[in-house]
């Protein structure tokens, strides 16, 4: 089944030492409280590549001189929620330079890959996140619930 995806977003993975990744706390919008990667939309006529760029710089201040694509993630929400639905690239970045710092949008923490907070976080999250952390490629299709749980996931 084909599904419309009027919204492309980023997320991207910084990950320094090998060991930590930094998340932002979002702090207003869509998924306010949650933990999450720095992302957002991409803006017409630019990269998916570039707006991950872009969307760092802006929400953490974080400079990125490379970026990897692992692939993308399908975010479909019953009838009631489908403005939701998203296209979401992911995107690893390891050399970067920079201190995180807080924007009005979002509060940026490093953590250990094994102390990341998925209790206080998307529903998705902990399904895919190992994926990411390990540099693997995926395609993925999550269909979530009108309370934001996760009923079905495909590799697609």
């Amino acid at each position: 089944m084909e599904y419309d995806f009027e919204v492309t977003t980023t997320l991207s993975f910084l990950i320094r030492n090998n060991s930590e990744l930094l998340l932002t706390l979002k702090k207003r919008g869509f998924g306010q409280g949650k933990w999450n990667t720095p992302g957002g939309k991409v803006e017409a006529g630019e990269s998916a590549e570039a707006s991950a760029i872009r969307e760092i710089k802006e929400e953490v201040g974080i400079d990125v001189m490379s970026i990897k694509n692992l692939g993308f993630i399908e975010f479909v929400w019953p009838a009631e929620k489908s403005e939701y639905n998203t296209r979401c690239f992911i995107f690893l970045a390891t050399d970067f330079s920079g201190e995180a710092k807080e924007s009005d949008e979002c509060r940026p923490g490093w953590f250990r890959f094994d102390a990341i907070p998925y209790d206080q976080m998307w529903d998705d999250d902990k399904h895919w996140y190992p994926e990411a952390l390990a540099g693997k490629m995926f395609k993925k299709r999550f269909f979530f619930s009108p309370d934001e749980r996760v009923v079905t996931i495909e590799d697609i």
